[in-house]
């Protein structure tokens, strides 16, 4: 049986990876290009294309909580392929809808299956790795996200740029319905599945959130705040800087430097505990954020992409598979849910947030405010990390 190996990359793991890139890629090409769409072609402000993220991350936090018992209630695979199909549909009525008041609500739509998509592989990819080797396992796992970190803005500005919008949307569309095809061939064996007594339809503060899995998030969330610098605000910021012809390096080096560090990463997490991750992972993510607030030439501006890269890298993947330790195994969903609805709530508030920063003090004082924050996770993780060996001792 595939689940008695200590194996990663099963053909189940591999489906599943495919599955999460081309949810992400939507996701990324989106962020991207709608911005662009709603100013160019809709003839809309700055501030109303701004609302295209805002709305869509709004309506992914509200229910990213109810998402651990859904899985529960109606089963992980089929809660994935239902909302993989109502989230590429969304991604094909972008060629539909042109009044911005509809696209507003599109997007808040789509935002809600994004959410339960995304809880339900990260849940998934939990379960079917080999305990032993979650660190790793897990690890790989986010490699599908970084890697459409560049594929998603590389692909949209591209099919933009040299062909239009309709085809991105339908490009896209492709990309989902494949990665549906993929999800269908992932088969979880029985002893996979939490299976509830009784379907329960009451909902209670527990089914919300994952009380063990709370510290973590937490630290997750103040990361996020942090992160939000680097996803919305680093291309204004290089434009600013005279550095735009090589923001595209900027991404490349970054997600390079991601992938090139998960091999090691996930193993010393499994063999070492997570600590010897995280906090150099804090360190280098800061020092990264740090070394932004200064730039002023091309290699001082990648040589932060690559700090910000192994950094922020080793930290997502270990804090999320620690969220699912802490939650155990049949709460893997709750955990991973709990995980992401902070997660995405701390970027929420720093994409609005550093803006203000940005806009009365100047972009380097955003980078530099970035990197305070991240002190702060990670004094809050040392905090988390003692009381847990505290626990752990006294349990023991």
């Amino acid at each position: 049986m595939e689940k008695n190996n200590k194996a990663i990359w099963t053909k189940r793991f591999i489906s599943l990876f495919f599955t999460n890139i081309t949810i992400f890629l939507t996701f990324y090409g989106l962020v991207t290009t709608l911005p662009l769409f709603a100013i160019n072609e809709l003839s809309r402000s700055d501030e109303e294309a701004g609302l295209l993220l805002s709305i869509f991350l709004v309506s992914a936090i509200i229910v990213r909580p109810f998402t651990g018992k859904l899985l529960d209630l109606f089963d992980k695979k089929k809660m994935l392929l239902t909302s993989l199909v109502i989230y590429t549909v969304c991604t094909i009525l972008y060629i539909f809808i042109e009044p911005f008041g509809l696209l507003l609500v599109l997007r808040f739509f789509q935002g809600i299956w994004f959410s339960i998509a995304t809880t339900a592989t990260g849940s998934i990819a939990a379960d079917i790795v080999p305990p032993e080797r979650r660190g790793a396992g897990l690890g790989y796992f986010v490699m599908s996200t970084n890697l459409s970190i560049v594929l998603g803005p590389l692909v949209g500005l591209f099919v933009v740029q040299h062909f239009s919008y309709d085809l991105l949307f339908l490009t896209l569309s492709i990309s989902l319905i494949i990665g549906s095809l993929a999800a269908l061939s992932i088969k979880l064996m029985p002893e996979e599945q939490y299976k509830p007594a009784e379907r329960n339809f009451k909902f209670t503060l527990n089914d919300l959130f994952e009380r063990k899995s709370m510290p973590v998030a937490l630290v997750a969330c103040i990361t996020s705040f942090s992160y939000a610098s680097v996803l919305s605000f680093v291309s204004i910021y290089a434009e600013q800087k005279g550095l735009i012809e090589i923001a595209t390096f900027f991404f490349a080096v970054y997600a390079a430097a991601m992938i090139l560090s998960r091999p090691f990463t996930g193993r010393i997490f499994d063999m070492k505990g997570p600590s010897y991750i995280i906090i150099p992972g804090f360190i280098l993510f800061g020092g990264g954020l740090l070394l932004m607030s200064f730039i002023n030439n091309p290699f001082m501006f990648l040589l932060s992409g690559v700090l910000i890269g192994l950094g922020y890298g080793a930290l997502v993947p270990s804090l999320q598979t620690k969220a699912v330790q802490d939650a155990g195994p049949h709460r893997s969903g709750y955990g991973t849910a709990t995980f992401f609805t902070l997660f995405d709530l701390g970027m929420a508030i720093g994409s609005y947030v550093l803006g203000m920063i940005a806009a009365n003090f100047g972009y380097e004082n955003l980078y530099f405010t970035a990197a305070l924050v991240v002190i702060v996770a990670l004094l809050f993780y040392l905090i988390v990390a003692r009381r847990s060996a505290g626990q752990l001792k006294n349990n023991g």
